[in-house]
């Protein structure tokens, strides 16, 4: 039997899933990259595609537009909650931008179209609750977790209805519970959460009650690593199966990767629910099995940028690629040729406010990524080519100074922004290399390495047909100043003037 787990590779964190006839949904949280809220679907939950995203924009604010030096990094969609009932389906999760609010999608079919609901309190990892008599509730909250009546069609607080605090956790030192997940089984109701006490690592918990208004009591279920540096494995909910069984899709750390689900049997005991083995997580297990084989996309993809267009004119990326905060629709075109060009309408600080950067989640335990740059159309001081995004970047491309055209290595490190506000990076990032180049187009590579923490990037660009590497590895960092894994970028910003453009060609996603 091979091993199962971890069952994704890649940052998907705050993982929700259910299961509609014999097909698994998952949603995740996509924060500041658009489009935003993707679903992916699965038959064995192992294995997993991209189905569809919720939204193109969310709060259409300046921060997610990336105007002047506004950001939005660790903002955006939160750990939302997907469910089915009564043949639509339902998506809600807070939004931390702007001072927050709580959106609410829905829609009779997966793949859309979705409406939008927004309420105007902010329901921190909330999640919703369709009772057996269609009352419908959610719980949320962080260290107090609160439980809330709606009204029968969703539109806000149902009055008079049910209100209350169902869980309180203030203890002195650590991370109290949050992350709710709130389910109904053989006449209890099960809300799991998260903790993570100071001295311990992160904690799987799970309370429950034979009614509503009753005392919920509680216990620590899941307190296990898989044997991966004190990352404990949780946060996420419960699935079944046709057959019955029961399992749970929860998320581990691992690093500059990012956050990656990993998938736990899960039986009952009692009534409580017990995962694995006594509590920890088996390394081979049973997993269902689909009644038809099903060839999946992956969830990365290489792309030479064919151009395809809708009926309306607007032009169609593959699903495995996501904006860096929102798009501006002016400023890019697939090219009939082939190809993709992104084009600068104002002046930038450095890669992290680049707008119109184009990525994709990064695969653990390594992968890499190569595209030819073709800076034909830059103007002088503009820098266009691959990064690796997160706040401690890492990026190898083209710049155009006094007409010349030079291979440039920049990065960012921990030492660099230890007086950077939250709200982003405000400095130029740290010329390494510099390399004269004859024509204006390159092909540029980046290589990551994050096998047991170790968080590595290292630079090539192509020449005579040889890759050749450019300076030292640099190192990785997960940062909560933008909350996210590692992606590739293909990025072009100015720093004198505008309307710089560059072409990016044959982009190929390695994951050898």
């Amino acid at each position: 039997m091979q091993q199962i787990n971890p069952i994704l590779c890649m940052d998907y964190p705050d993982p929700d899933v259910i299961r509609v006839g014999d097909v698994y949904y998952m949603v995740s949280t996509t924060m500041y990259f658009f489009p935003g809220g993707v679903i992916l679907r699965s038959y064995d939950l192992v294995h997993w595609e991209i189905v569809t995203y919720l939204f193109d924009r969310l709060d259409d604010t300046p921060g997610e537009r990336l105007e002047k030096e506004m950001v939005d990094y660790a903002g955006g969609m939160w750990a939302p909650c997907l469910r089915y009932h009564k043949g639509r389906f339902y998506v809600i999760f807070a939004s931390h931008t702007d001072g927050g609010r709580t959106y609410l999608f829905s829609s009779f079919h997966i793949e859309g179209p979705w409406e939008r609901r927004v309420y105007d309190t902010y329901y921190h990892d909330c999640s919703l609750l369709f009772d057996e008599d269609d009352r419908v509730y959610l719980t949320y909250g962080n260290s107090d977790i609160h439980l809330l009546e709606l009204s029968p069609d969703l539109s806000g607080p149902k009055k008079g209805g049910l209100s209350r605090l169902i869980i309180s956790d203030h203890k002195a030192e650590g991370l109290g519970y949050e992350g709710s997940h709130i389910y109904k089984r053989n006449g209890y109701y099960y809300v799991f959460l998260i903790h993570w006490p100071k001295g311990g690592i992160r904690t799987q918990a799970c309370f429950r009650s034979d009614s509503l208004t009753g005392t919920f009591e509680g216990r620590d279920i899941l307190q296990d690593d898989r044997g991966f540096f004190e990352q404990g494995v949780a946060q996420g909910g419960m699935v079944d199966t046709p057959a019955g069984d029961w399992y749970s899709v929860l998320f581990q750390d691992n690093g500059a990767v990012g956050r990656i689900p990993v998938l736990i049997p899960l039986h009952f005991e009692d009534g409580w629910p017990i995962y694995g083995n006594l509590g920890r997580i088996p390394e081979n297990f049973p997993v269902p099995v689909p009644e038809k084989a099903h060839t999946y996309e992956t969830l990365y993809t290489s792309d030479t940028f064919p151009c395809v267009q809708r009926e309306n004119g607007e032009f169609v990326l593959k699903p495995q690629w996501q904006w860096n905060h929102q798009m501006d629709p002016k400023l890019w075109k697939l090219l009939s040729e082939g190809g993709l060009s992104i084009r600068t309408d104002r002046i930038s600080i450095n890669v992290t406010h680049a707008k119109n950067c184009l990525t994709q989640r990064m695969l653990y335990p390594r992968c890499g990524a190569e595209v030819t740059v073709d800076g034909s159309g830059l103007n002088d001081g503009d820098v266009a080519g691959i990064c690796g995004l997160q706040s401690c970047y890492g990026y190898l491309g083209i710049t155009k100074s006094a007409g010349e055209y030079f291979l440039i290595k920049v990065v960012r490190t921990p030492e660099k922004l230890k007086h950077s506000p939250r709200t982003g990076d405000c400095m130029p990032g740290e010329l390494i290399e510099k390399i004269r180049l004859s024509k204006p187009v390159v092909r540029v590579c980046l290589k990551t390495d994050f096998e047991n923490l170790k968080d590595e990037m290292d630079f090539f660009y192509e020449e005579n047909g040889k890759l050749l590497k450019v300076g030292t590895s640099h190192r990785l960092f997960y940062r909560l100043d933008h909350f996210t894994g590692y992606r590739f970028g293909l990025f072009i910003f100015s720093t004198r003037e505008t309307g710089g453009e560059a072409v990016f060609t044959d982009f190929s996603y390695l994951t050898e």
